[in-house]
């Protein structure tokens, strides 16, 4: 567990995958920058956890996340992996989602990637490298209808990633991908509600939405942490410009039964 002794993190996001990242990094020993616009999420994880340094940003704003890797900088000497968990996830169509929230959500979803590196990778390189690792989603393989923001989104960070990849391995930054499928994060719950109701039983959605991954459960957002801290550790070491899916199974088949 004492992979990222001695390392600097930023990661975006403050619930779900965002914060259980945030919470492995630190019980690897990595000092963590956390920054969210969740300001219950905020709350939370700084309460739970003092030693990690939350703030209130907002990814898309160029002089918050400059803030941010600033402060990052001055605490601890510098910065050495960046985790982008950070997202939005409207749902509709190219008829009922509303330009701006559509341009919302790539803003947040994939602006808000390009906003981390673009002020993290001068600090990385001064460290001699470093790792980012972005969460992207099933979504960006194959998806389901009514959510043509989201999967925009997501497919725009597969490709966003292979390009950082190559921009940067010779400064030995590396840059990789998540796909999850379903996980317990507040934007399933979110979907939960969406599909089945303001007051939907949100364990029996979650339920059935496992039944759809060959594995038969949703994941917990502690296991893709573990996948996230893998990929940000040194035994990653020769893994750069590729996506990896922790999906329960849920896009190796067809989908026929």
């Amino acid at each position: 567990m004492s992979d990222f002794e001695g390392k600097v993190a930023l990661v975006t996001g403050t619930t779900g995958i965002g914060r259980a990242s945030a919470l492995r990094l630190a019980a690897g020993g990595a000092s963590v920058v956390t920054i969210g616009v969740d300001e219950a999420g905020n709350a939370a994880l700084a309460a739970d956890a003092p030693a990690l340094v939350v703030r209130r940003a907002d990814v898309t704003r160029a002089d918050e996340v400059e803030a941010a890797v600033a402060d990052a900088v001055a605490r601890f000497g510098g910065l050495d992996i960046i985790v982008n968990s950070a997202a939005v996830h409207p749902y509709g169509d190219s008829v009922t989602t509303p330009p701006e929230a559509f341009r919302r959500c790539l803003e947040v979803n994939v602006l808000g990637i390009h906003m981390t590196a673009h002020f993290g990778i001068p600090e990385m390189r001064k460290r001699g490298g470093g790792a980012i690792v972005n969460v992207a989603s099933v979504q960006g393989h194959a998806c389901q209808a009514g959510v043509a923001a989201y999967v925009a989104s997501k497919g725009a960070i597969h490709a966003l990633t292979r390009a950082m990849a190559l921009d940067f391995a010779a400064d030995k930054i590396r840059v990789t991908s998540v796909s999850p499928g379903s996980v317990r994060t507040p934007i399933l719950e979110l979907a939960a509600r969406t599909f089945d109701g303001p007051d939907a039983d949100v364990e029996a959605v979650f339920a059935r939405f496992g039944e759809a991954h060959p594995i038969g459960r949703i994941g917990e957002p502690e296991e893709v942490a573990d996948l996230i801290a893998y990929l940000a550790s040194d035994r990653a070491g020769f893994i750069t410009g590729s996506d990896h899916r922790i999906d329960g199974g849920l896009t190796a088949g067809l989908g026929v039964r």
